[in-house]
Protein backbone atom coordinates (compact mmCIF):
# COMPACT_ATOMS: atom_id res chain seq x y z
CA UNK A 1 0.00 0.00 0.00
CA UNK A 2 0.94 3.72 -0.71
CA UNK A 3 -0.13 6.82 0.11
CA UNK A 4 -0.73 9.99 -1.70
CA UNK A 5 -1.31 13.19 0.35
CA UNK A 6 -2.67 16.37 -1.19
CA UNK A 7 -2.09 19.66 1.02
CA UNK A 8 -3.21 22.85 -0.25
CA UNK A 9 -0.33 25.79 0.87
CA UNK A 10 -0.80 27.86 4.17
CA UNK A 11 -3.12 30.99 4.04
CA UNK A 12 -0.66 33.59 1.89
CA UNK A 13 -1.01 37.27 2.66
CA UNK A 14 -2.70 37.99 -0.36
CA UNK A 15 -5.39 35.03 0.78
CA UNK A 16 -5.50 36.78 4.11
CA UNK A 17 -6.47 40.16 1.76
CA UNK A 18 -8.61 38.53 -0.34
CA UNK A 19 -6.96 39.17 -3.31
CA UNK A 20 -7.34 36.75 -6.44
CA UNK A 21 -3.55 35.07 -6.62
CA UNK A 22 -3.19 33.14 -9.36
CA UNK A 23 0.40 32.84 -10.72
CA UNK A 24 1.51 36.01 -8.54
CA UNK A 25 4.43 34.63 -6.51
CA UNK A 26 3.28 35.22 -2.77
CA UNK A 27 4.50 33.91 0.54
CA UNK A 28 3.19 32.67 3.42
CA UNK A 29 1.06 35.00 6.03
CA UNK A 30 2.31 34.08 9.64
CA UNK A 31 -1.52 31.91 9.94
CA UNK A 32 -0.09 30.48 6.58
CA UNK A 33 3.23 28.98 8.54
CA UNK A 34 1.10 27.61 11.43
CA UNK A 35 -1.89 26.28 9.30
CA UNK A 36 1.42 24.25 7.32
CA UNK A 37 3.69 23.41 10.26
CA UNK A 38 -0.52 21.84 11.87
CA UNK A 39 -0.51 19.41 8.44
CA UNK A 40 2.79 18.80 9.11
CA UNK A 41 1.87 17.00 12.58
CA UNK A 42 -1.50 16.09 10.87
CA UNK A 43 0.72 13.32 8.84
CA UNK A 44 3.79 12.90 11.17
CA UNK A 45 2.47 8.38 11.07
CA UNK A 46 3.56 8.58 7.28
CA UNK A 47 7.08 8.03 5.77
CA UNK A 48 7.42 9.89 2.39
CA UNK A 49 9.87 8.70 -0.16
CA UNK A 50 9.21 11.96 -2.85
CA UNK A 51 7.50 15.29 -2.95
CA UNK A 52 5.80 17.09 -5.83
CA UNK A 53 4.95 20.82 -5.25
CA UNK A 54 4.60 23.82 -7.75
CA UNK A 55 7.04 25.99 -8.55
CA UNK A 56 5.27 28.87 -6.21
CA UNK A 57 6.79 30.18 -3.60
CA UNK A 58 3.75 29.63 -0.94
CA UNK A 59 3.35 25.45 -1.92
CA UNK A 60 7.19 25.39 -1.37
CA UNK A 61 7.16 27.60 1.75
CA UNK A 62 4.78 25.18 2.68
CA UNK A 63 6.81 22.13 1.84
CA UNK A 64 9.31 23.98 4.30
CA UNK A 65 7.60 24.49 7.02
CA UNK A 66 6.35 20.50 7.06
CA UNK A 67 9.72 19.72 6.49
CA UNK A 68 10.49 21.65 10.10
CA UNK A 69 7.16 19.56 11.55
CA UNK A 70 8.41 15.78 10.39
CA UNK A 71 11.95 16.55 11.28
CA UNK A 72 12.88 14.99 7.45
CA UNK A 73 14.53 16.62 4.49
CA UNK A 74 12.16 14.75 1.68
CA UNK A 75 13.67 14.79 -2.34
CA UNK A 76 11.37 17.28 -3.95
CA UNK A 77 10.13 17.85 -7.89
CA UNK A 78 8.81 21.21 -8.89
CA UNK A 79 6.86 21.46 -12.04
CA UNK A 80 4.51 24.46 -13.09
CA UNK A 81 2.15 21.90 -14.25
CA UNK A 82 0.98 22.02 -10.53
CA UNK A 83 0.76 26.09 -10.46
CA UNK A 84 -2.71 27.63 -9.26
CA UNK A 85 -5.04 28.71 -11.93
CA UNK A 86 -4.44 31.88 -13.95
CA UNK A 87 -6.86 34.45 -13.32
CA UNK A 88 -5.86 36.18 -15.88
CA UNK A 89 -7.82 40.15 -15.41
CA UNK A 90 -9.08 39.07 -11.94
CA UNK A 91 -5.59 38.83 -10.69
CA UNK A 92 -4.71 40.83 -7.95
CA UNK A 93 -8.78 41.73 -7.40
CA UNK A 94 -10.64 41.73 -4.50
CA UNK A 95 -13.07 38.62 -4.70
CA UNK A 96 -15.67 40.38 -2.29
CA UNK A 97 -15.85 43.30 -4.53
CA UNK A 98 -15.75 41.09 -7.55
CA UNK A 99 -18.74 39.05 -6.06
CA UNK A 100 -20.81 42.40 -5.58
CA UNK A 101 -20.31 43.76 -9.24
CA UNK A 102 -21.64 40.26 -10.70
CA UNK A 103 -23.63 39.06 -8.56
CA UNK A 104 -23.93 35.55 -6.74
CA UNK A 105 -24.55 33.58 -9.71
CA UNK A 106 -22.13 34.66 -12.01
CA UNK A 107 -19.18 34.76 -9.38
CA UNK A 108 -20.11 31.48 -8.48
CA UNK A 109 -19.50 30.71 -11.54
CA UNK A 110 -15.93 32.32 -12.51
CA UNK A 111 -14.65 30.95 -8.79
CA UNK A 112 -15.66 27.44 -8.80
CA UNK A 113 -17.34 26.11 -11.94
CA UNK A 114 -15.76 23.89 -14.49
CA UNK A 115 -15.42 25.94 -17.39
CA UNK A 116 -16.14 29.60 -17.15
CA UNK A 117 -13.66 31.92 -19.71
CA UNK A 118 -11.77 34.20 -17.82
CA UNK A 119 -10.00 37.00 -19.93
CA UNK A 120 -6.58 36.10 -20.37
CA UNK A 121 -6.71 33.17 -18.06
CA UNK A 122 -7.60 29.99 -16.99
CA UNK A 123 -10.78 27.98 -16.38
CA UNK A 124 -10.67 24.85 -13.43
CA UNK A 125 -11.14 22.51 -17.06
CA UNK A 126 -8.00 24.25 -18.53
CA UNK A 127 -6.00 23.81 -15.09
CA UNK A 128 -7.20 19.86 -14.91
CA UNK A 129 -5.72 19.43 -18.82
CA UNK A 130 -2.30 20.49 -17.45
CA UNK A 131 -2.57 19.10 -13.89
CA UNK A 132 -3.91 15.49 -14.67
CA UNK A 133 -1.61 14.43 -16.94
CA UNK A 134 1.41 15.53 -14.89
CA UNK A 135 -0.07 13.37 -12.31
CA UNK A 136 -0.15 9.91 -14.78
CA UNK A 137 2.99 11.00 -15.90
CA UNK A 138 5.39 11.73 -12.86
CA UNK A 139 3.13 11.23 -9.36
CA UNK A 140 1.02 7.61 -10.51
CA UNK A 141 3.91 5.87 -10.97
CA UNK A 142 6.16 6.55 -7.83
CA UNK A 143 2.37 5.23 -6.23
CA UNK A 144 2.59 1.84 -8.20
CA UNK A 145 6.54 1.23 -6.68
CA UNK A 146 5.12 1.55 -3.25
CA UNK A 147 5.91 4.90 -2.47
CA UNK A 148 4.54 7.24 0.10
CA UNK A 149 4.39 11.15 -1.83
CA UNK A 150 3.50 14.56 -0.67
CA UNK A 151 1.85 16.62 -3.13
CA UNK A 152 1.94 20.59 -2.59
CA UNK A 153 -0.05 22.68 -4.74
CA UNK A 154 -3.46 25.35 -4.69
CA UNK A 155 -6.85 25.29 -4.84
CA UNK A 156 -7.87 24.62 -7.93
CA UNK A 157 -4.76 22.58 -9.16
CA UNK A 158 -5.78 20.11 -6.26
CA UNK A 159 -9.50 20.46 -7.48
CA UNK A 160 -8.51 19.57 -10.55
CA UNK A 161 -6.86 16.27 -9.30
CA UNK A 162 -9.65 15.67 -6.89
CA UNK A 163 -12.05 15.65 -9.51
CA UNK A 164 -10.15 13.28 -11.48
CA UNK A 165 -9.17 11.08 -8.13
CA UNK A 166 -12.79 11.15 -6.77
CA UNK A 167 -14.94 11.10 -10.55
CA UNK A 168 -16.23 13.94 -9.84
CA UNK A 169 -18.66 15.30 -12.52
CA UNK A 170 -18.02 18.31 -14.03
CA UNK A 171 -21.71 19.41 -12.87
CA UNK A 172 -20.86 19.12 -9.29
CA UNK A 173 -17.30 20.33 -9.00
CA UNK A 174 -18.91 23.78 -7.32
CA UNK A 175 -19.32 21.81 -4.74
CA UNK A 176 -15.68 21.40 -3.71
CA UNK A 177 -13.68 23.78 -1.96
CA UNK A 178 -10.44 22.52 0.17
CA UNK A 179 -9.16 25.16 2.21
CA UNK A 180 -5.77 26.41 2.91
CA UNK A 181 -3.95 24.00 4.81
CA UNK A 182 -6.18 21.12 4.51
CA UNK A 183 -5.04 17.51 4.00
CA UNK A 184 -6.43 15.04 1.91
CA UNK A 185 -4.74 11.40 2.50
CA UNK A 186 -5.47 8.44 -0.35
CA UNK A 187 -4.13 5.46 -0.13
CA UNK A 188 -3.23 3.29 -2.98
CA UNK A 189 -3.34 -0.30 -3.72
CA UNK A 190 -0.14 -2.02 -5.98
CA UNK A 191 -1.77 -1.75 -9.45
CA UNK A 192 -2.30 2.28 -8.76
CA UNK A 193 -5.85 1.61 -7.79
CA UNK A 194 -7.68 4.12 -4.89
CA UNK A 195 -8.18 2.00 -1.77
CA UNK A 196 -9.59 4.75 0.82
CA UNK A 197 -9.44 8.40 1.14
CA UNK A 198 -9.14 10.66 4.42
CA UNK A 199 -9.63 14.29 5.20
CA UNK A 200 -7.37 15.35 8.33
CA UNK A 201 -6.74 19.26 9.34
CA UNK A 202 -8.85 22.47 8.26
CA UNK A 203 -12.21 21.51 7.43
Amino acid sequence: MAYLVLIRHGESEWNAKGLWTGLTDIGLSEKGRIEARKAGEEIKDIHFQVAFTSVLIRAKQTLEEIEHALEEKIPTIENAALNERDYGEYTGKNKWEVKKQLGDEEFLKLRRSWDYPVPHGESLKDVYIRAVPYYQEHILPELKQGKNVLVFAHGNSLRALVKFLDNIPDNKIAELEIPTGQVLVYSFNQDGKIISKEIRGAV
